[in-house]
Parts: C-alpha cells; sequence; structure tokens
C-alpha cells in the first residue's frame, strides 16, 4: 500500500489530512519571504518598500488558507508553517520597520516599544491557535496580528508618503501606535471576522450598493494607495472598540452563531 499517496475522501472539519501541499505552502513562503524582504529593506532605509511588502504578505496570508480549503490540502504541517510565517511577517516585521524607521533614536523606550509589539503578537498568535476550537468564529478574539501589522506599516508608509519623517512629536505617535497596536492584539475586544459570510447565499439590495461604492472608492482613491490602506487599517482596528462600547450601551450579550449545516457528503 502507498501510505504517500493523500487520502481521497473529506476527513470532517477540524481534521487534518497527513502530507505536505505545494501550492498552500508555496504561497506561504511567499509571504514568509514578503516579511523578510520588509526586514531587509527596513536596514537599507527603504521604508516605503518594506511596507508595501507587509501588504504583500497580508494577501498571501489571505490566499493560502482559502487555497487549501479549496483544494482540500490542509495540513497540520501547513498550519504550523503558516503561524511560523506570520510570526515573522506580522510580528518582526512591523516591529523592526517601525524601530528602524522612528524608534531607533529613543534609546531604550524605542527597542522596548518595538519589542512589546513583537511580543504581543507572539502571545496572539498563540492564543489564537490554542483558542481555534472553542471561540466564537464570527469574531477575532483582540486585533489579528495581520490588521495589527497593517497598522502600523500603513502609518509608516502615509509617512513616508508625505515626507513626514522626523520631529520629536512624530518619534512618540509611532510609539502610541506601535503599543496601542499590540495592547490591542492580546486584549478581549472582539473583532468581525467575516468567516460567517457565505457568497451563494443572497443579500439585501442596500449591501449591493454598499459593495458597489466601497468598490469605487478603492478606484477613487488609487492614486493614495498608502492613505487607503491605513486608514482602512484603522477604522478596522477602531471597530473592535466601538462594537464594545455597542454592546455595553445596549446591555445585550452578543447573539450566538447560527447552527452550524452538516457538511455535504
Amino acid at each position: 500500500m502507498d501510505y504517500d499517496r493523500p487520502r481521497k475522501k473529506w476527513l470532517g472539519k477540524g481534521r487534518f489530512r497527513p502530507g505536505i501541499y505545494w501550492l498552500p505552502n508555496a504561497i506561504t513562503t511567499a509571504a514568509l519571504f514578503a516579511g523578510f524582504y520588509a526586514i531587509v529593506q527596513a536596514m537599507n532605509n527603504r521604508f516605503e518598500a518594506a511596507a508595501a511588502a507587509i501588504f504583500i504578505a497580508m494577501v498571501c496570508d489571505g490566499l493560502d488558507g482559502r487555497v487549501a480549503r479549496l483544494t482540500r490540502t490542509q495540513s497540520a504541517f501547513g498550519a504550523e508553517f503558516d503561524s511560523l510565517s506570520d510570526m515573522v511577517a506580522f510580528g518582526a516585521a512591523p516591529a523592526l520597520v517601525v524601530y528602524e524607521w522612528s524608534l531607533k533614536g529613543m534609546g531604550k523606550v524605542g527597542w522596548a516599544a518595538a519589542f512589546a509589539y513583537c511580543a504581543c503578537a507572539a502571545l496572539r498568535l498563540a492564543r489564537f491557535n490554542t483558542n481555534i476550537g472553542t471561540v466564537d468564529k464570527r469574531f477575532f478574539q483582540g486585533l489579528p496580528s495581520p490588521a495589527a501589522a497593517a497598522v502600523v506599516a500603513g502609518f509608516v508608509w502615509c509617512m513616508e508618503t508625505f515626507k513626514v519623517t522626523d520631529g520629536f512629536v512624530l518619534k512618540y505617535v509611532a510609539i502610541a501606535v506601535t503599543v496601542a497596536a499590540a495592547i490591542t492584539m492580546v486584549s478581549n475586544v472582539r473583532y468581525y471576522s467575516g468567516k460567517d459570510i457565505n457568497i451563494r447565499r443572497s443579500v439585501p439590495f442596500p449591501v449591493v450598493v454598499v459593495i458597489a461604492l466601497g468598490i469605487a472608492l478603492v478606484f477613487f482613491f488609487s492614486d493614495n494607495l498608502p492613505e487607503l490602506l491605513f486608514t482602512v487599517a484603522a477604522i478596522y482596528g477602531v471597530s473592535g472598540y466601538v462594537y464594545w462600547l455597542y454592546t455595553k450601551v445596549r446591555g445585550k450579550p452578543t447573539p450566538p452563531p447560527p447552527p452550524l449545516m452538516p457538511p455535504v457528503a
């Protein structure tokens, strides 16, 4: 019997097939390379390229899992590899980029803020991996590390675009952004994950209008890509706190998720 050949049948939700599959892991490797590239470019004082590489890593990170599910090539190796890649691309890379960009001249305070971000990203990823089967799939517990990286990298990219690269106040703003992103990652603030969206399900007409307006805004601000990306990341970062305030004011817990449908044989 050929034990190296992957089994054809679906193993069910939450279980992985044995083996290593090249396509999703190649995309994960691309995300890892983008994170490494961001670190190298930051060391060479090319901060716009470094920030752009982090956003490219985000795109790859969003693709690898979806490709694995669509092609039914999920594996335990892929899950672990993806987590390690995320630590480099969304933990170490943003911390080193913002450190080399602005925090380097602030002594211990600067590298402490950068390390705090890196450590919180590691804690966030570890908590996500251990709670993956117990939390509500509709929400993330704490700000996801890719979104936190987008806030930090987007801030650096915007400041570089506007040629605002020096100043005493800017250094403290950079510390505030970095530390705020770090704390939010390990907080219990809930962020909408979008994992309950079913593309096969019909939606109300206003939702279609909002999607069309969103696409139009993307094309309208295409010449100001850094500002657009940072604005979207910042809005998402604030959305968790807005939702927390909303639930406190309303005084009602979040309704439970709808029951899961059994997989189609």
